[in-house]
């Protein structure tokens, strides 16, 4: 049984509660997230769920979906026009719950897998454990934007150690992503769980370190907050690098947001 698929459906089940209080005209407000509604948010992690399932269960079908995505019918469309055609119109809480009951059944799938097998993905190919700790990533992120949108504070669980895990494990990657050399010496982090609990990576250092709470450096490494933005102590040139190009998603390099562009509105 892997415990992160576990994870996944809870995160998204916590996700699903909330939304499942908008009303009809919630969910084409646009959130701080490159102006994306809520309907595209939750098309966007459809399409993802989906496209992970296919990756683990059907291969071909999986390079196929990616060959359709990236030559559209029509030249020019959008990734996000193209994840909507796909979905052929459905949104609302249509959309709400096809989002749900798809996800309900790939975590009963990916908890059965064999947990170091390989899957293919849009980037590098990676194990089953990391791309469904990738797809509970990706759910907590997105969900910020509305929690932000709706003015809500969201309570995390321990559930979100996965999230921190993957910011550590992509500290290398997020340099070579950009073509620039990878420090030989990774930063200490020291985070404060919400449960009163201390997670740490690397050598005790008050001259490479990073610290302060877990749920800031989550946004950070997800980029759904500029390092600007929070409270924590970042100190040496390693730490405040790292910090200011933190990316722990797949994909070309991305900035993060400007300083004071996304937050808890209302």
């Amino acid at each position: 049984m892997i415990q992160q698929a576990i994870d996944f459906r809870d995160e998204s089940d916590a996700t699903f509660a909330l939304l499942g209080q908008l009303d009809d005209g919630d969910w084409a407000r646009k959130t701080q997230f490159k102006q994306w509604t809520i309907n595209d948010i939750v098309a966007h992690l459809h399409l993802g769920n989906y496209m992970a399932d296919l990756s683990l269960n059907d291969e071909p079908a999986f390079a196929a979906l990616m060959r359709k995505l990236a030559t559209p019918a029509k030249p020019g469309t959008s990734r996000l026009a193209s994840t909507h055609a796909w979905l052929e119109g459905v949104r609302n809480r249509d959309l709400l719950h096809r989002w749900r009951e798809f996800y309900c059944e790939m975590a009963a799938r990916f908890a059965e897998a064999d947990p170091k097998r390989r899957v293919k993905w849009v980037g590098p190919d990676m194990s089953v454990l990391s791309s469904i700790t990738a797809r509970l990533m990706e759910t907590w992120a997105h969900s910020q934007a509305i929690y932000d949108l709706l003015g809500m504070e969201r309570g995390d669980t321990e559930r979100i150690k996965n999230v921190a895990v993957i910011g550590i494990n992509t500290f290398g990657w997020t340099f070579a992503n950009r073509k620039l050399p990878v420090p030989a010496e990774r930063p200490y982090v020291c985070l404060a769980a919400q449960s009163g609990a201390t997670w740490e990576w690397g050598q005790p250092s008050e001259s490479n370190l990073i610290a302060g709470s877990a749920v800031e450096f989550c946004q950070v490494v997800t980029q759904v907050r500029n390092i600007a933005d929070t409270k924590l102590r970042v100190i040496g040139e390693t730490a405040t690098s790292w910090m200011s190009i933190a990316q722990c998603f797949a994909g070309p390099p991305e900035n993060p947001p400007p300083p004071g562009s996304r937050f808890r509105q209302g």
